[in-house]
C-alpha cells in the first residue's frame, strides 16, 4: 500500500512539474516584417532596378556550391540595412555557425532588426549564447514548440514523457530573409557540415536565392510562425546575467583574431567575397518567372491541426500531374502506403520515375534507412529507377579534408518543367509531423540545372544502381572496373546491417 501511495505521489509530482513548466507566456508581442522602401538600404538599391524590369516575377539563383551558400548568407547579412528574419531547424555552435552569428551581431550594431526563429529540439546546448545575443536591443530569439523545463533534469524528463506527442513535431523550415528583399530557401541548416567545413562528413545540398514576388510570400510565412502560439521568446525560458553580451563580444573578438592568425579559408572567403551587387553581375544565372511560389506547412501542424493547408497536399497534386517523368532527390526516402500508391499509379500511366537517396553507408540517420529498406524490392518491381548515394563521392570543393559525403538535397522535377527545392523529404515525418517549406517554380532552364545535379548524383562513381537478380536485391558499384555487384548493403559491416534490418521490423514507420 505504501509503495502504491509513493508511486501515486511521484506521478502527481511529475504532473505538477509539467503543468508548471507548460505555462502560457504573456510577454510575447506580435511583430511583422518591416515594409520595404524604394532605395533606403543598399540591398534596396541593388534589387529594386531588377524588380522594376521584371514586374510580377521572381528571380531565382541556384546555390549548389556549399562554400558559395555560406558566403552569400554572410555577405547579405553584412550588407543588410533594415532587417534579417531567419528561420532554421539547426544552428550549430561551430565554425560557420559562429561566423554567421558574428555577422548578425555586427548587423544589429548597425541598427538592423534581427528576428531569429529556431526549432527548440536542437538548440538546448546553445541557450546561454542565444539568450546573450538577445540582450542586444535589436535581436530577438524565439523557439518553436519548446521544452519549458530548461535546467532541472527531473522536470525536463517528466515534461518530455508527458508531452512526447507534441514534442515529436518539429519545425524543419529553413529561410534566410534580408531587408524583405532577398530570401534563401532550401535544404541547408546553419552548421559546418552544410558548408564543406566538417572534418568527417559533409552534405551535398541545394538552396535557391529569391528576389521579387516570392520574397513577400517567404516573409508572410515567417511572420505566421513568429506570431504563432507555437513559438515562445527565449527570454521567457532562459535568464542570463547582466554584462554577458559584453563578455560575448570579447570572446568573439578573441576567436576572430585566432582564426585570422591561421588564415582560415572561411574568413578569407569573407574578406575576399564579392558584394551582393557583384552576385547579380556574375555569370551565375538569374532565372525570372511569373510561376514561383514559396509554400509552407502552417505552424498549427505542431498541434495536428489545419491539415488542409499542409504542404504534402500541394506536393502530391503536382506529383500526380506528371505525364512523362518524375525525378525525386530525397536523402530520407520512406514512401509508405500512400506514397507507394502514388508511384504505382504513375507507373501504370508509364511515367518514368527516378529516385536517388542515401545508401546505408552514406546516411546520417540509420533509423530512417531502416524504414526505407522494405520498399526497395517493391519499387524496383514497379519499374522505378533506384539509386543510393555512396559515402565516398569525390568532393573537390571539400575544404577541410572531410572523409565522407552524404546526400541532403531535397528536390523534385516533374516533366522537365516544374521544379521544387526545399526542406521536404519523401517520408512520413515530413508529410505528417514536421513543418516543412520550399519553393515551387516553372522554368525549363532552372529545372535543367537540377536535372544535371541529379545526373551527377546517379553517375556510377557517385551512386550504386539497384536492380533485381532472380528476385534478389543487388547493388551495381561502378566506381571500380569491372563494376562490382554487391549482394548486401555496400561498404557496411554485418552488425550495422543486422541492426538496421532488425529496426525495420519495428512498427515505427509513421515516426520516420
Amino acid at each position: 500500500m505504501l509503495k502504491i501511495t509513493n508511486l501515486l505521489g511521484t506521478l502527481f509530482l511529475l504532473l505538477s512539474l509539467v503543468a508548471c513548466g507548460s505555462k502560457t507566456y504573456v510577454d510575447k508581442k506580435a511583430s511583422y516584417m518591416i515594409p520595404v522602401e524604394q532605395a533606403t538600404t543598399k540591398i534596396d538599391r541593388i534589387v529594386q532596378p531588377l524588380i522594376d524590369t521584371h514586374v510580377s516575377q521572381t528571380g531565382l539563383v541556384l546555390l549548389d556550391d556549399n562554400l558559395e551558400a555560406f558566403a552569400v548568407r554572410a555577405m547579405t547579412a553584412r550588407e543588410a540595412g533594415r532587417s534579417l528574419d531567419l528561420q532554421y531547424y539547426i544552428w550549430h555552435n561551430d565554425l560557420t555557425g559562429n561566423l554567421l552569428s558574428y555577422e548578425l551581431l555586427r548587423a544589429a550594431d548597425r541598427g538592423v532588426r534581427i528576428r531569429l526563429l529556431l526549432d527548440d529540439m536542437n538548440a538546448h546546448d546553445k541557450d546561454t549564447i542565444l539568450a546573450t545575443l538577445e540582450q542586444h536591443p535589436n535581436i530577438e530569439v524565439r523557439m518553436f514548440n519548446p521544452i519549458y523545463s530548461r535546467g532541472n533534469v527531473l522536470r525536463k524528463g517528466a515534461e518530455m514523457l508527458f508531452r512526447v506527442g507534441r514534442l515529436n513535431r518539429r519545425m524543419h523550415n529553413k529561410a534566410w530573409i534580408v531587408d524583405g528583399r532577398m530570401a534563401i530557401v532550401g535544404g541547408r541548416n546553419i552548421g559546418d557540415e552544410y558548408y564543406d567545413a566538417a572534418k568527417q562528413t559533409n552534405f551535398f545540398d541545394v538552396d535557391v536565392l529569391l528576389i521579387g514576388d516570392a520574397v513577400l510570400e517567404t516573409e508572410n510565412i515567417f511572420d505566421q510562425f513568429w506570431n504563432s502560439p507555437t513559438t515562445i521568446p527565449l527570454k521567457s525560458l532562459v535568464k542570463v546575467k547582466k554584462g554577458s553580451l559584453a563578455k560575448l563580444r570579447e570572446y568573439v573578438k578573441d576567436i576572430d583574431e585566432d582564426i585570422i592568425k591561421v588564415r582560415n579559408v572561411y574568413v578569407d572567403r569573407l574578406k575576399n567575397s564579392t558584394t551582393v551587387q557583384a552576385l547579380f553581375n556574375s555569370e551565375k544565372p538569374l532565372y525570372w518567372t511569373e510561376h514561383a511560389h514559396v509554400y509552407s506547412d502552417p505552424p498549427e501542424k505542431a498541434y495536428d491541426m489545419n491539415k488542409e493547408a499542409w504542404v504534402v497536399n500541394v506536393l502530391s497534386k503536382v506529383w500526380q500531374s506528371a505525364q512523362d517523368q518524375l525525378i525525386l532527390i530525397s536523402p530520407y526516402f520512406v514512401p509508405g502506403k500512400e506514397g507507394m500508391e502514388l508511384l504505382k499509379g504513375l507507373r501504370q500511366r508509364e511515367v518514368d520515375i527516378g529516385v536517388v537517396t542515401n545508401s546505408l553507408a552514406a546516411t546520417d540517420v540509420m533509423l530512417v534507412h531502416s524504414g526505407y529498406m522494405p520498399y526497395r524490392v517493391p519499387l524496383l518491381k514497379l519499374g522505378v529507377d533506384l539509386y543510393e548515394f555512396t559515402p565516398h563521392v569525390e568532393v573537390d570543393k571539400s575544404l577541410l579534408g572531410s572523409s565522407g559525403a552524404s546526400l541532403h538535397t531535397k528536390a523534385f522535377i516533374v516533366d522537365g518543367n516544374i521544379g521544387f527545392i526545399g526542406s521536404f523529404n519523401f517520408d512520413p515525418r515530413s508529410a505528417r509531423l514536421n513543418t516543412e517549406m520550399g519553393v515551387f517554380f516553372i522554368h525549363p532552364e532552372l529545372t535543367e540545372e537540377i536535372s544535371s545535379l541529379y545526373a551527377y548524383k546517379i553517375e556510377q562513381n557517385n551512386s550504386y544502381e539497384l536492380f533485381l537478380e532472380n528476385g534478389k536485391l543487388r547493388w551495381r558499384d561502378g566506381s571500380v572496373i569491372p563494376p562490382k555487384i554487391w549482394t548486401h548493403d555496400p561498404e557496411v559491416g554485418f552488425i550495422k546491417r543486422a541492426t538496421t534490418k532488425a529496426i525495420s521490423w519495428l512498427p515505427i514507420e509513421s515516426q520516420l
